[in-house]
């Protein structure tokens, strides 16, 4: 039975109900969630907080006639967990802004709250309260509060010439993912990892860590707009500059259409929304870094350069500049439509 939302109170109760009984980190030093005017967070000694904060919009990020709401409330949240995952850091608690129409607080809502309640169980992630309004358009925000062990949080700063570049995954599947949605190839929906990949991705919170743990990277982050945009975030953050050779990506599979390299490599090195990571780490080390760790393979792609330039090398042998061409909402399509 749909439950009736006569007012904002009703809204909250049903959020409340639905996703602080039966989720959260039983280690969170969350004193109160959900409830009151604001929560009460316990700092923990010898810990940096984690901050971060992320959008997800409807016609910008998402469509409501193509993703289910059960994978948009998984991926608003496991989109901004992608940050924290960025800093080899631990998610812990979470507050989220939501704004719907009157008409989507039933079935659609109780299928969102379940999307973001699985989500929240499986990163440990706790609700810790937020804010609720109505718009004619779905709007979410959602913030993130993490922990790490005092300065040694992993940065996009720590980049040298020399150093290795390294991507975990294959990159570009979620692009082939949403390509695919866009053409309503709903019979291979169950099957092709790339669709799933788009709608309910998955952050790299362990690979981070145990990348920290061994003291591989020199500098780390997540790919969420596309190798291409994010790798100059990071070297424009390091002062450095980069050659990325095109043999040694790795391309999503091949499905249907799809299967030209040509269309691969554009994923790869320009699609959004895979969430994976981008680090740095010295070549000495290379020999400690595995083929794949916390279930992800792990992929050589280049080399730190001094400079600013940006390079890729082809196949063929010849050089030529790695346009930034990644997903940016003030110039590209949205990410959803």
């Amino acid at each position: 039975m749909l439950e009736t939302m006569h007012d904002e109170n009703s809204l909250i109760r049903k959020i409340r109900r639905e996703l602080q009984a039966r989720s959260g980190s039983r280690s969170s030093p969350l004193r109160l969630g959900i409830g009151d005017d604001a929560a009460l967070w316990q700092p923990i000694s010898g810990r940096d907080l984690i901050l971060t904060c992320d959008w997800f919009i409807e016609t910008v990020h998402f469509r409501r006639d193509l993703h289910p709401p059960d994978s948009i409330g998984w991926k608003c949240l496991a989109r901004a967990l992608s940050d924290v995952a960025a800093m080899a850091a631990t998610p812990r608690c979470f507050l989220l802004s939501l704004a719907i129409p009157q008409s989507h607080c039933g079935k659609w809502l109780d299928n969102f709250l379940s999307g973001l309640r699985r989500a929240s169980q499986t990163f440990g992630c706790a609700p810790a309260g937020g804010d609720t309004t109505r718009s004619s358009k779905i709007l979410i925000s959602v913030t993130v509060i993490g922990e790490v062990k005092t300065r040694k949080a992993l940065l996009r700063s720590g980049a040298r010439p020399g150093d290795l570049i390294c991507v975990s995954g294959r990159l570009g599947e979620a692009q082939l993912g949403l390509e695919l949605l866009l053409r309503r190839k709903s019979a291979a929906r169950s099957s092709i990892t790339a669709i799933e990949k788009h709608l309910y991705p998955a952050p790299r919170l362990e690979l981070a860590r145990q990348l920290a743990t061994r003291k591989l990277p020199t500098s780390l982050m997540d790919l969420s707009d596309g190798l291409s945009l994010d790798l100059r975030r990071l070297c424009d953050a390091s002062s450095v500059g980069a050659v990325i050779e095109e043999e040694k990506l790795p391309l999503p599979n091949a499905v249907g259409e799809h299967s030209s390299r040509a269309i691969r490599l554009q994923a790869a090195l320009h699609g959004g929304d895979d969430y994976e990571l981008l680090f740095t780490v010295p070549k000495r080390k290379l020999r400690h870094l595995p083929s794949a760790l916390a279930g992800a393979p792990l992929t050589v792609i280049g080399e730190v350069r001094a400079g600013s330039r940006i390079v890729l090398l082809k196949s063929s042998g010849r050089r030529s500049p790695l346009e930034s061409a990644g997903w940016d909402p003030f110039r590209g399509s949205a990410k959803g439509s």
